[in-house]
């Protein structure tokens, strides 16, 4: 009985001196030391890709935002955020696609309705825009709902509206996409890209300098 007690009390003994020591290494120790590396060496990425204006925080280079003014750049769209979310510029609660399948109807016809709007809202005087030059970015919001960035070719589709509504040349908007628009990963992971709000940050700077 006694051995079976001392046993017992041994064994005890031993299963929480190893769970003070595995909750020691895998829930203060590692932690600690990740975070430390994380800090050391991807300091931006490991807070959050954080984009700062006039020294405020105003977003992340990860997550898209919405309600841009027509004097800027626009993202996607966000269908899948519609009933989501309380709102869809930053501060979200949840994220998510339409789940539409490719022939629905309804998809068929938001598509429609999303080209008819970018010809109607990126056409100025002088410069139409034809359908036939609209990518799918600027008319399908992305798996998440949040995608930060557009394809360059929708970019291009805006620059006169926004060099219109800004009093910028044609010219000055282009070289501000060309400067903001990323090549491939690597040189052959996915495609070129333009992150909207890191851009349109640049737009506001370069307009506030005439």
């Amino acid at each position: 009985m006694n051995n079976s007690v001392t046993n017992t009390a041994r064994l005890l003994g031993a299963g929480l001196r190893a769970l003070l020591v595995l909750t020691l290494v895998t829930g203060v120790i590692y932690p600690l030391v990740i975070t430390g590396i994380a800090q050391g060496l991807f300091s931006n990425k490991a807070n959050g890709s954080e984009i700062k204006s006039a020294g405020k925080v105003v977003g992340s280079s990860l997550i898209g935002q919405q309600g841009y003014g027509m004097r800027y750049f626009q993202s996607r769209p966000a269908n899948g955020l519609g009933e989501n979310s309380l709102n869809t510029r930053y501060k979200l609660i949840l994220s998510g696609a339409t789940n539409l399948s490719a022939d629905s109807p309804d998809l068929v016809k938001a598509v429609q309705q999303a080209k008819a709007k970018v010809v109607k809202d990126d056409s100025v005087p002088g410069y139409t825009v034809r359908p036939s030059q609209i990518p799918a970015d600027a008319v399908t919001s992305s798996g998440s709902g949040l995608d930060p960035d557009i394809s360059p070719q929708y970019a291009e589709i805006q620059v006169h509206r926004v060099a219109e509504r800004n009093g910028l040349s044609v010219a000055r908007v282009e070289s501000l996409v060309k400067d903001h628009t990323e090549s491939r990963t690597l040189g052959f992971i996915g495609d070129p890209r333009v992150n909207v709000l890191e851009l349109n940050i640049a737009l506001k700077a370069l307009v506030a300098k005439g």
